[in-house]
């Protein structure tokens, strides 16, 4: 099994999350414009110190469960986080990725989502990789058009969120449609 250190680009910092994120991830994470797409949402700090430490408990590569990674500027400000949920497949994982408004619109997302992505497919050695956006997420879905993702599947009032039933579209990407 292969143990994740750490992934650096060329402005970014992607790697384990820690317990000193936990300040600016629930920052980011309950602000509304964040967790009108997301399932979590902490009401405070506390949630995320309960996630940072869940997190910290899981095994790279365990079927059915998220990792999630700080992406950080190189001075180690959090700026956001990207996840692989490993699913029941050994070959295939979902991505899934967050971040702070104050760092949108500035290439990061792409950036982080890019390298991840990279690692997936050449370090995990995984087959295929999918990402779930609600459809009214549209800075997401060009995120994943931009980057070679295509849609593959759009499931009507699939999910229950705030006792609102949503929409799902499923959007996925070939290790041989990426190298």
């Amino acid at each position: 099994m292969h143990e994740f250190n750490s992934i650096h680009t060329e402005r970014l910092l992607i790697r384990k999350m820690e317990m000193t994120d936990k300040e600016d991830l629930f920052l980011y994470r309950s602000l509304p414009e964040v967790y009108l797409y997301q399932s979590w949402r902490p009401s405070h700090v506390d949630e995320a110190i309960a996630f940072i430490t869940r997190n910290a408990g899981v095994a790279l590569q365990t079927p059915g469960s998220w990792m999630q990674f700080a992406i950080c500027l190189h001075d180690g400000k959090l700026i956001g986080d990207i996840g692989i949920r490993f699913l029941e497949d050994p070959e295939q994982v979902e991505v899934g990725y967050t971040l702070s408004p104050d760092y949108q619109g500035k290439g990061y997302a792409f950036e982080a989502l890019k390298a991840m992505i990279d690692y997936i497919f050449q370090s995990l050695n995984m087959h295929r990789i999918t990402a779930s956006v609600d459809p009214d997420n549209k800075r997401s879905i060009r995120l994943l058009d931009k980057i070679g993702f295509r849609k593959e599947a759009h499931f009507v009032k699939s999910y229950c969120n705030d006792e609102k039933w949503s929409d799902d579209c499923i959007f996925a990407i070939l290790r041989e449609e990426w190298i």
